[in-house]
């Protein structure tokens, strides 16, 4: 069971993207050629009009393929015989699928596990007890940071907190203040201004559709630092993790729910997985790497400066050889999550 509710996780999150760019191809009258749900063999296929729907028999994701997409074509409902602006909404609508599909699970955990503002209670002899802060103070910036949640806080002091002064603004009463708190160093060599935070219960559906919106915000967030990290030098090849690392992840945050709290809170927790996922598939989309969302995008930015479409076959070696990288990466990752999985 396990294991098809991690299936059945990453498929709906792949297929929700390809969903944004079949409807967005459709609204702007391109002709796409099969919608698939799943990869592999057909299980089910029929036609309607100029369009073939399949189930195939893998359930991990699918695809849309559009007339035009890849090389010219003399049709007028080819994607590349489009107008720009509806070219763009077509690459841009699987990434927007998917921040759609994160907010609408966040504002159903946010309903039922409460919402996590920045609200803080002091620790006894903290840094932060130190520079003048007080129980119920509300963080909303550290350094250029701005803060909502509360594991925010926790992320800017895990990633970039050392023993240098930090400047925090806080609200307290509805009045803002600032604040310098020098970070106390911890017997496990981390650094921490003394505060301690959690969840409360939301006021109701509009907090939740507020606090859903900064719920997706954390996620996106946290994948660009995690990304910035990686390339700075921050995060070693260790932290990277694909499919296969993510299910484990998974299926220990599973069996720890189910011994908890039952279903509920296994259901509420591949929810949350559901959100970080999908989150981190459309900002990963929106990376300008060929072969992604992000790198089409790029070639159509490109188009709207120079007022020049890009020939097609050299977009498509492009694409091809970002394919190829973008592969040989996935192996890396894939061989990289078994020795972390299985041989550590």
């Amino acid at each position: 069971m396990k294991i098809i509710a991690i299936i059945l996780v990453f498929g709906i999150i792949v297929f929700i993207h390809e969903l944004g760019h079949f409807i967005f191809a459709k609204l702007n009258h391109i002709t796409v050629t099969e919608f698939a749900i799943g990869m592999g063999p057909a299980i089910v296929k029929f036609g309607k009009g100029e369009t073939t729907y399949s189930i195939r028999i893998l359930p991990i994701g699918g695809y849309c393929m559009m007339v035009g997409e890849d090389s010219e074509s003399e049709d007028e409902n080819a994607f590349s015989n489009k107008s720009l602006p509806a070219r763009m909404s077509v690459v841009l609508a699987g990434p927007f699928f998917n921040f759609i599909l994160a907010f609408i699970f966040a504002i159903i955990l946010c309903h039922f596990c409460g919402i996590d503002p920045a609200k803080v209670e002091m620790v006894e002899n903290g840094a932060a007890v130190e520079a003048g802060m007080q129980n119920g103070d509300q963080i909303i910036g550290i350094e250029n940071q701005t803060i909502i949640n509360y594991r925010e806080v926790l992320i800017y002091m895990n990633m970039f907190a050392t023993s240098d002064p930090i400047e925090v603004r806080y609200l307290r009463d509805g009045k803002e203040y600032k604040t310098t708190i020098t970070p106390k160093k911890q017997g496990d060599g981390s650094y921490k201004i003394g505060v301690v935070g959690g969840y409360e219960e939301s006021d109701g559906f509009l907090e939740d559709i507020k606090y859903g919106a900064f719920e997706v915000r954390y996620w996106i967030k946290s994948t660009v630092l995690s990304l910035k990290m990686l390339v700075t030098g921050g995060a070693s090849k260790d932290d990277l993790m694909g499919p296969v690392g993510v299910g484990n992840m998974m299926s220990d945050v599973i069996d720890e729910a189910e011994k908890q709290g039952g279903m509920a809170d296994v259901l509420l927790n591949i929810l949350n997985f559901c959100i970080l996922l999908s989150a981190n598939l459309g900002v990963m989309n929106l990376l300008p790497i060929p072969a992604l969302d992000g790198g089409r995008l790029l070639f159509l930015i490109v188009e709207g400066i120079t007022r020049r479409k890009i020939p097609k076959n050299k977009e498509a070696l492009v694409n091809a050889i970002g394919f190829v990288l973008l592969m040989l990466l996935m192996v890396f990752v894939f061989i990289n999550d078994i020795r972390n999985v299985f041989f550590k």
